[in-house]
């Protein structure tokens, strides 16, 4: 499948801002078997006085951008093209829950895809009792890792709610899970926190989802969304694989990676530093359309 994606993101700065230093993780890159990106175009205005393009420890792109001057807005546009590639089915070579730890503790290998860096607590993803109990609740004899991680994503899939309005991007993952509302990136940080709490190695995706319009009503532009998930390691066979517990579903052609993190904190789309008083607002607008 091959789609047409066009991200906008604009603020606006009710005084002058100075000194505004942004980094950018918005650039999808390509990933073998996976996905091709092609003709992507990225646009800032006012036209930054530094610009850099570099990669991160888990190799996702990041755009550095610096303005000196005054500005009272940033618009940023990016373009491009993605080819995702359609995913063989999930045979189960996923390693036996039990043999879990037994198969982390033969990992030896500090590159960015090393399951060990996706172990630990962070600060959006910290080992939760409750969370971790709940993970257990959902387990059942015989498991493999990977039946584990459907069976979490599908059990918060039913319990939480999803609602834009009981959270925020600074909502700490043990909040959601206790008001059992939040948005896809809450579902996400629930279901690390679980997945970590019961041995298995997870982190955070971020990318987009095309959505469908209702039936019998035509697509809109521009409402398609920013979207996040997760990535679970299940064991040196399978590997890793990706589930969306906000959509009960494995990751598959209708999604579109941007990178990887152990979090949020790892691949926030936008972050950065601006000196100035007063307020900002901004808006968002993601559309993905098929190609052909």
């Amino acid at each position: 499948m091959r789609y047409d994606v066009t991200l906008k993101i604009d603020y606006e700065y009710s005084q002058p801002t100075d000194n505004t230093r942004n980094l950018l993780r918005l650039l999808p890159g390509d990933i073998p078997g996976v996905q091709t990106i092609h003709d992507w175009t990225l646009a800032l205005t006012p036209q930054p006085s530094e610009q850099a393009h570099f990669t991160d420890f888990f190799g996702n792109w990041v755009t550095s951008a610096v303005w000196h001057m005054p500005i009272e807005e940033v618009k940023i546009a990016l373009n491009f093209q993605a080819e995702r590639f359609p995913q063989s089915s999930l045979l189960s070579f996923a390693t036996p829950l039990e043999r879990m730890a037994q198969a982390l503790a033969a990992q030896r290998g500090a590159h960015p895809g090393s399951p060990l860096h996706f172990t630990a607590p962070t600060r959006r993803a910290p080992l939760h009792a409750e969370m971790s109990a709940f993970a257990r609740d959902q387990l059942r004899d015989g498991f493999s890792a990977l039946d584990a991680v459907q069976a979490v994503g599908s059990a918060l899939h039913a319990e939480m709610t999803y609602s834009a309005e009981a959270t925020d991007v600074d909502t700490e993952a043990a909040e959601a899970f206790a008001a059992r509302a939040g948005v896809c990136q809450d579902y996400s940080h629930i279901m690390i926190a679980c997945l970590r709490g019961i041995g298995i190695p997870a982190g955070y995706v971020s990318g987009f989802l095309r959505t469908y319009p209702p039936p019998g009503k035509e697509r809109l532009v521009g409402v398609d969304a920013m979207h996040a998930w997760v990535r679970a390691w299940v064991g040196p066979e399978t590997g890793w694989i990706e589930f969306d517990p906000t959509n009960n579903q494995f990751a598959g052609a209708d999604y579109i990676t941007i990178g990887y993190g152990r979090d949020y904190d790892d691949i926030a789309p936008v972050r950065g530093t601006t000196r100035g008083w007063g307020s900002q607002k901004s808006e968002q607008s993601v559309d993905v359309a098929v190609v052909g």
